[in-house]
């Protein structure tokens, strides 16, 4: 099983040093994938300028966005950011697409919540026509660039329930669907429905599978990781935020390996960890852990 690390986004003071040196020990150290999440409100940084800041300061480890909330993007703008940015890595990019879940981003934003799954399904038919260089109406010419994987650049769906999978199962590469806790039996729920959907829709291939979860080991990572689930959460009303965080438990040394031992059993490809802090022990501490 491969083994990921998200970009810490959801941070105060992350300045520039900060930032490629996270990058840069993404790469240097035990893991295969550098990744980040997109948010817009709230405070966050911004999901494609990070992942390109790292695409331009690492050499080895693969780039996956996870996830670009794709109906509250325009997809032709979206599909020329991605084939620029695998330029920028050497053909090093998989990108994970979803509808995400906070009705305020895209209110933020000025685009509609409503129809998004069809959207979404629509979109990255288009982004795959912007890919493979076709031209999207009389007079566009080819949009561009020709990325280093082109025509093909890996697609993920950011999914968890059945009606979702379904549906990324007509376009998808695979499924990132975490269920965040580090839990076994949630992965295992979400990778069986992407075998089965795969199954369905007559495809021979197996889906690729990702989970993934939150910790923390950075100083008081109990606090920190509760915190960290408690402001993402937040939006669903505060008292379900709050219930949510104080289940959170990938704050020490055994329980990270558990949970990494957990979704390998549950059957994923790879697991993306995802830190609540910028502290430089959440990649030091980590690194022994995953060799």
């Amino acid at each position: 099983m491969k083994i990921g690390l998200c970009m810490p986004y959801m941070v105060r003071d992350y300045d520039r040093d900060r930032i490629l040196t996270w990058a840069r020990r993404i790469d240097d150290g035990p893991f295969d994938t550098l990744s980040c999440g997109e948010r817009i409100t709230d405070y966050t940084y911004e999901m494609h300028t990070l992942v390109s800041a790292a695409a331009a300061v690492t050499s080895r480890v693969r780039i996956n966005p996870s996830l670009y909330v794709l109906p509250m993007r325009s997809a032709v703008l979206t599909a020329k950011s991605i084939a620029t940015l695998d330029a920028v890595s050497g053909g090093r990019v998989e990108v994970t697409v979803g509808i995400g879940g906070r009705p305020f981003d895209y209110q933020a934003v000025g685009a509609s919540f409503e129809k998004r799954h069809q959207r979404l399904d629509d979109q990255v038919a288009e982004m795959k026509k912007v890919w493979r260089g076709e031209r999207l109406f009389e007079g566009s010419g080819e949009i561009g660039p020709r990325s280093p994987q082109t025509p093909h650049i890996p697609i993920y769906a950011g999914a968890m329930g059945p009606k979702a999978i379904a549906r990324a199962a007509q376009w998808a590469d695979g499924i990132y669907g975490a269920s965040m806790g580090g839990d076994r039996e949630g992965h295992a729920k979400i990778f069986d429905m992407a075998r089965a959907a795969w199954k369905e829709t007559g495809r021979k291939e197996k889906p690729y599978l990702i989970g993934g979860f939150w910790y923390s080991l950075a100083p008081n990572a109990k606090h920190e990781l509760q915190e960290y689930v408690f402001n993402y959460m937040r939006y669903a009303g505060e008292e379900f935020a709050r219930g949510w965080a104080s289940t959170m438990s990938r704050h020490a040394p055994e329980a990270i390996k558990d949970a990494i031992a957990n979704i390998r059993a549950a059957g994923a490809d790879e697991c993306i960890l995802v830190p609540a802090t910028a502290h430089y022990d959440e990649i030091d501490k980590l690194a022994p852990l995953v060799k």
